[in-house]
């Protein structure tokens, strides 16, 4: 009998592991423009992507229940030259149920472990608009979602600290 209770009371003294379920996921917004085919560019060119990313996060009506979005603006233009082939605009969400996560890690877990669950379904969706637009598919790199939390935080630091005359 003691050790039962040697077990209860280590099991009740730890805090429960942080829980996370994905409830959905769906685009909230896209765009697709192939300006190639617009204004007839060469289909021969070298491209030049550049991905942008933001992330969002909010809490939703229903206790414990979270939106987190990606937001991704890709441009992709001719190497060594200013034509623009095309541009996608896409804002993904996934709706997540979270539990025993305390207040002060939530706004990181929100825009670190919620993006990373939900970002193999936006890379396929990637993939195929891109084919499905006439070019080669384009296989997004990983995306680490800490250094850009990070990037992000150290940035709103240097942008909310007062700036002194010389």
């Amino acid at each position: 009998m003691a050790e039962e209770d040697e077990v209860k009371t280590e099991a009740n003294g730890q805090q429960q592991a942080p829980q996370m379920r994905v409830l959905g996921q769906f685009i909230r917004d896209m765009s697709f423009e192939n300006i190639m085919a617009q204004k007839g560019a060469p289909s021969d060119a070298q491209p030049d992507v550049q991905v942008q990313v933001n992330l969002d996060a909010k809490k939703r009506t229903a206790d414990n229940q979270y939106e987190s979005a990606i937001k991704l603006n890709v441009t992709s233009k001719v190497k060594d030259g200013d034509a623009t082939l095309f541009v996608l605009e896409l804002d993904y969400v996934g709706i997540f149920h979270v539990d025993n996560v305390p207040d002060e890690q939530l706004h990181p877990f929100l825009l670190i472990e919620c993006p990373r669950m939900i970002f193999p379904f936006l890379r396929r969706i990637v993939s195929d608009i891109t084919r499905d637009g006439g070019f080669p598919p384009l296989n997004l790199e990983n995306i680490d979602f800490l250094s850009l939390y990070r990037n992000e935080l150290a940035r709103r630091q240097t942008s909310e600290t007062p700036k002194m005359d010389a």
